[in-house]
């Protein structure tokens, strides 16, 4: 029931009576308390990840690749270019005459002719002299250069570090999941509070020893993977593994036991044969193909 005062406000302007009962009746609608669902509220809450460090340990080449025949012909050309045009050594200044350093030098020398213009450049003319003959006695006793090819490699070694000289190697440990052998980087649980890169340096001394001289690159991770693991409502992923990037200076692995069964120093074609597709694909970007 409308008051008197009411229904004569409306007679006198019936517009803004129209008007003030739309607005009552909006705001009545407005002020109506919204209803929120439980269910709807704890599906919208997203669980934290469980995190974990991996550490991808490289042992960079220790010798040049092998050039290609294309190189080699590039190279040898250049080096005849080279002492064609080469004001010649002024080896008087340096050594004394008839000195076992200057016959060694001469020596070199008739060789790195012979090398660049093949025969008869740098064959010795005349007769040897003592020196001469003491010179490339003690060059014949030098040690020879590190073989391309080391025995590491013919007899299969994937534990020694000389292995495949002329390419990247990375260390992999042999783990138990789920009751199957499997090959994975040294990996750690992140402790509360702890910091990602202290939490990589901590788990690569547990689990591969103390007994390697290391150094971790950077203080970011260089890359991140995610497990296939059962997932909750909202679909967040429960594992996360931040990788970071090390190289070994000296020293050799000696893993733990009770946590890996078996390492290996592997290049990246060799990784993807013994890893499982899933973590192949989540880690075989940060590696190098050389």
């Amino acid at each position: 029931m409308f008051s008197r005062t009411v229904l004569l406000s409306c007679k006198r302007a019936p517009q803004a009576c129209l008007l003030r009962g739309l607005a009552t009746e909006a705001s009545a609608v407005s002020a109506a308390p919204e209803v929120v669902h439980v269910d709807a509220a704890l599906s919208k809450k997203t669980a934290r990840p469980n995190l974990h460090t991996g550490i991808i340990l490289n042992r960079s080449p220790i010798i040049t690749r092998t050039p290609t025949a294309f190189e080699k012909a590039y190279y040898a050309y250049q080096a005849r270019i080279h002492r064609a045009l080469h004001n010649p050594f002024p080896y008087e200044f340096y050594f004394k005459q008839g000195s076992p350093l200057e016959s060694r030098f001469n020596i070199e020398e008739r060789r790195r002719e012979r090398k660049a213009f093949g025969a008869p450049f740098g064959v010795q003319t005349g007769e040897t002299s003592e020196a001469e003959k003491l010179a490339e006695a003690t060059m014949r006793d030098e040690e020879e250069a590190m073989p391309r090819i080391h025995e590491a490699d013919t007899h299969s070694d994937f534990k020694h570090l000389n292995r495949r000289g002329q390419r990247n190697l990375y260390l992999l440990l042999q783990k138990q999941e789920n009751g199957a052998a499997v090959w994975r980087f040294p990996q750690e649980s992140v402790e509360k509070g702890e910091l990602l890169h202290h939490a990589a340096t901590r788990g690569l001394e547990v689990e591969c020893g103390n007994n390697m001289d290391t150094w971790i690159v950077s203080r970011n991770p260089i890359g991140v993977f995610h497990p296939p693991s059962p997932v909750d409502v909202d679909g967040a992923e429960k594992n996360a593994v931040f990788f970071y990037k090390a190289h070994i200076m000296a020293g050799q692995v000696r893993p733990n036991r009770t946590r890996a069964q078996d390492f290996a120093w592997l290049t990246k074609g060799e990784i993807k044969t013994r890893v499982d597709p899933d973590y192949w694909l989540g880690i075989k970007d940060m590696l190098s193909d050389f």
